[in-house]
């Protein structure tokens, strides 16, 4: 049977409007505190679990891991290493913004044993990257995605589609933008209102209105085909 492992890291340095996951703004987090709860959590789990098949993933997701410090990360791999250990083709993901600052940790992250980022891209536009709330831009994106092809074996972005306003051209033209990048992954999101999150009060006092269904479904329809 294959074995995976999901660690969660809730830090995030903003909160996405349409975000409903469990993430939290923070400027700082203790990384001491929060190493010994996590390998406490993992010892737990490998009793639990009470088998010793080795992982064949670990995935980091948050929130934004890419601000977890490289060596807590290096620490946690070898605790599941430890563990568990490894299959011979172990995937170990961390989601990570493209930005500046982060993509500055990929080779240390890469060091620490992650073999595939997956970058919340999200858009390829300014405008839809500051509607989407992202700190972000798309040029700052596209060198991020640079640095990380050249660190990691594999590389997936994110892209949010059906924003107010898309057109059936505008999304083609960004997915053939997108298939030219080179990656292996795509994760292609349908842009939904979630309850209690900052785009569901938005519509329901009127700043936008989400796309209507059908628009959104010809949408989806075009992505599979492109």
């Amino acid at each position: 049977m294959a074995r995976a492992l999901y660690i969660h890291w809730p830090f995030c340095i903003a909160k996405c409007p349409y975000c409903d996951f469990n993430s939290h703004v923070r400027k700082t987090a203790e990384t001491a505190v929060w190493k010994d709860a996590l390998i406490a959590d993992m010892r737990h789990e490998h009793v639990q679990a009470n088998s010793e098949e080795p992982l064949t993933s670990i995935f980091f997701g948050g929130g934004t891991p890419s601000l977890m410090p490289p060596s807590l990360v290096a620490e946690l791999i070898a605790e599941a290493d430890r563990l568990w250990g490894f299959d011979p083709a172990v995937e170990i993901t961390l989601e990570a913004n493209p930005s500046s600052v982060e993509a500055a940790n990929f080779a240390d992250l890469a060091m620490a044993g992650v073999n595939r980022v997956s970058l919340g891209v999200q858009s390829l536009h300014d405008e839809a990257l500051r509607f989407l709330g992202r700190l972000h831009g798309a040029s700052e994106a596209l060198q991020a995605l640079e640095v990380a092809q050249r660190h990691f074996k594999r590389v997936s972005i994110d892209l949010i589609y059906a924003r107010p306003g898309q057109t059936e051209a505008d999304w083609h033209a960004e997915l053939g933008r997108a298939l030219a990048l080179g990656t292996d992954h795509m994760s292609l999101y349908q842009l939904t209102i979630e309850p209690s999150t900052r785009f569901a009060t938005d519509v329901r006092q009127g700043v936008f209105a989400p796309l209507e269904d059908d628009p959104a479904a010809d949408l989806f329809a075009l992505t599979p085909a492109k």
